[in-house]
Formats: C-alpha cells, sequence, structure tokens
C-alpha cells in the first residue's frame, strides 16, 4: 500500500511542475517577464514569493553534482527528502537573499568529484571524507554510521552591468535519522539510529570544514554571504520529507556565527498504527474533510495529506485525492465539490494544495495560498 500511495504522490508532484505555467492564469497571480544582460537572462516569475532562475547563453545551467545527490540518497529510497530539501533550502536563503534582489541558479561549484568525495568515509585513500572513517564494526549500536547522506548547493545572483555576478550561496546537509546498510554485499539489511544531538554535532563540524573548503577553493569571494542548513532525512519508506533543524550563515570567512534552531516537523495523514497526530484539531478537520468527499464519491481510491509545521503551528498541507473516475464532466464536478468541501473543512490562513489523480495521470488541481478566501480550481483537458 506505502508503495502505492509513493508511486501516486510521486506523480502528482511531477505533473504539477509540468502543470505550472497554467498557474499564472490565477485572478491573484501577475507575471513578471525576465531579464536579458549580455550572456545572461533571466526566466522571469508568476508570483514574487519564487527566484527568477538564470540562464546563461541561452541555456538553464544545471548542477553538476544533483544527479550524485539523488544517486546517493538511494540508501534511504526516499525521493520527498530530495525536494523537501531543495524547497526549504530556497526558503531559508530567502532571509538572507530577497526574493526581488536576486536570481537562483543551481550550484555551479561542487562538481561530482568534490561532492562524491567529501559524502565518503575519510581514509588513508581520501581525506576529504566528511563521514567518520569505519571502525570495522558490523554492530548497529557500535559501527561507526554514515552521518552525511547529502550535499545540495544552490547559488544567488546578482545584476552586474551588462553581466551578473554571484551574490551568495546556500548549503544543504543531509544527515540521516537513520543509516541503512549491510553486512555483505546483497545482504540483509540493517539500521543504525542516530540521535538528534549527534546529527547537530556532526552537522556542525561538517558545516564548518564545508564553508572553509568553498573558500578556500577560490572561486568563491571571501565577503560572499554562504547560508548553511542541517536537513533531517526522513525514513526510507517515510510519505513524507525531511525538516531543516538548524542553520547558519557564513558573513565572511570561514566563521558560521550562531547556529539557529529550527522547529519544523512533518507527518502524514491519515495516521497509522494508533500514532498521536501532531496536531488532534487539524487531524479532526482533514478527517471530516475526508468524510465529506467520500461520502459523496464512494469509489474513491484513496485520500492523503502531507502535513509541515513550524513551531507547533500548521504551515501548509498537499494532499492527494486518488479517484477512479475517467469522465471529464465527472471530474469537474468532482473538483468543485472538493473545492467547496476544502473550502468549509480545512483550517484556514494557511497554504494547501489538492491533486486529484486516477491511473491516467493528474485530473485536476486546486490550490489556496495563505492569504486568500478562495481556492482556485484547474480540470486538466484533452484534445
Amino acid at each position: 500500500m506505502k508503495k502505492f500511495l509513493t508511486l501516486t504522490l510521486l506523480t502528482g508532484a511531477v505533473m504539477l511542475l509540468a502543470a505550472c505555467g497554467k498557474l499564472n492564469l490565477d485572478s491573484n497571480s501577475s507575471s513578471t517577464g525576465g531579464t536579458k544582460t549580455g550572456s545572461y537572462q533571466t526566466t522571469g516569475t508568476v508570483d514574487n514569493s519564487m527566484y527568477q532562475g538564470v540562464i546563461k547563453n541561452g541555456r538553464y545551467q544545471t548542477s553538476s553534482a544533483r544527479g550524485l545527490m539523488l544517486q546517493q540518497n538511494n540508501q534511504g529510497d526516499n525521493t520527498f527528502n530530495i525536494r523537501s530539501m531543495e524547497s526549504g533550502l530556497q526558503t531559508l536563503a530567502k532571509a538572507q537573499f530577497p526574493t526581488d534582489k536576486y536570481s537562483f541558479e543551481e550550484g555551479q561549484f561542487l562538481s561530482t568529484a568534490t561532492v562524491k568525495s567529501w559524502l565518503a568515509r575519510k581514509s588513508k585513500s581520501n581525506a576529504e571524507g566528511l563521514n567518520p572513517p569505519s571502525n570495522g564494526k558490523t554492530d548497529p549500536d557500535t559501527r561507526n554510521p554514515i552521518y552525511l547522506q547529502q550535499i545540495l548547493e544552490q547559488d544567488f545572483m546578482l545584476p552586474d552591468g551588462n553581466s551578473m555576478k554571484l551574490g551568495g550561496i546556500a548549503i544543504a546537509l543531509g544527515m540521516n535519522k537513520v543509516d541503512y546498510y549491510t553486512k555483505t554485499e546483497y545482504g540483509a539489511q540493517y539500521q543504525t539510529e542516530i540521535s538528534n544531538e549527534a546529527i547537530k554535532k556532526q552537522g556542525e563540524e561538517m558545516a564548518a570544514k564545508v564553508v572553509s573548503r568553498l573558500r578556500s577553493m577560490g572561486k568563491v569571494p571571501n565577503n560572499i554571504p554562504i547560508v548553511v542548513g542541517i536537513y533531517k532525512n526522513a525514513e526510507q519508506d517515510s510519505l513524507v520529507g525531511g525538516v531543516y533543524v538548524e542553520h547558519a550563515t557564513s558573513k565572511s570567512g570561514s566563521d558560521l556565527g550562531s547556529w539557529k534552531k529550527l522547529d519544523q516537523q512533518n507527518e502524514v495523514l491519515p495516521v497509522v498504527d494508533n500514532h498521536k497526530p501532531i496536531n488532534t484539531t487539524v487531524a479532526n478537520d482533514f478527517s471530516n474533510f475526508t468524510n465529506q468527499v467520500k461520502g459523496f464519491f464512494p469509489t474513491l481510491a484513496g485520500i492523503t495529506a502531507q502535513a509541515h509545521y513550524e513551531n507547533g503551528n500548521l504551515a501548509g498541507l498537499n494532499i492527494t485525492v486518488n479517484t477512479q473516475f475517467y469522465g471529464l464532466t465527472e471530474i469537474q464536478s468532482f473538483t468543485q465539490y472538493i473545492s467547496t468541501a476544502a473550502n468549509k473543512y480545512l483550517p484556514s490562513g494557511v497554504p494547501i494544495e489538492i491533486t486529484i489523480q486516477s491511473t491516467q495521470g493528474t485530473q485536476a488541481f486546486i490550490s489556496r495560498n495563505s492569504g486568500d478566501k478562495g481556492f482556485y480550481t484547474h480540470v486538466f483537458g484533452s484534445y
């Protein structure tokens, strides 16, 4: 069942990306055209909360190390970690690099070889490894675990005459909450639990080394701010990603200043196995919404939600509705009804996204920004 839910949630996420160009039809959105200076241009944006992307010589600049990050993450086998890490790092960066001044570019300084070396264990053949050397033990409680699972770099650019220049860097260190391993190749899987205290201690030590190494490369000026976030990965079978636990900013040199703690939590609704929800009111609101929708359309395959909390308060809901409907008119009526039910039963004042999908793909999308009173709806048609 979890694999099915994971597949459907992922399908919805991919389709939402493909549909982003339609979102500027919302009356609450405004489109901003990109600019062009010399060999650089920006993508423009439909939302002032988003960064414009940088295009250089007519091409979007991808990060050479991002594929390695995905490859490394297969130990945890949770793609939600990647997505929440990326979006969360941008959120942290906005406080230092506002969207009205800076443009976004995927990381250009950390190469595949560099990230691969840093993610590995420190050894005689790899002095750059950030993970501790193996102590030769294989017992879950006595071995040295792999603490660092991913490194993500994001760059932020400023206009500079007819060109653009680096204005800042954000780095995420993806730390394992659970380190999955095998004692022999293709053998049984074991796991080492890692405490929050160990995650913070190891993360802070690794962050200091990463910032120092970035500065010493000679490509990052000493006065360029570097934001570093410590991200705690979710377990491999989780249907929601991990969270950031703290962050710091190096204004210059290798000094990271003081670390600021973050209180973030994620959960999947409805809760299972008699687990207590993070917020009972939110869980009850979602349950009432679900019961109302299922009562009107009893052939639904299921409704699940990803709930995100900050400082104990609900900060957003991503809901996926799996349906067996195929007819366009059925989907239209269903979408309208869900929008009405969401407005009545779901919490107000927080951003909410609802994806309606079937085995044929995403059928409709419903959303509301935190300050909106009503929901925006879009049913995907065909020719």
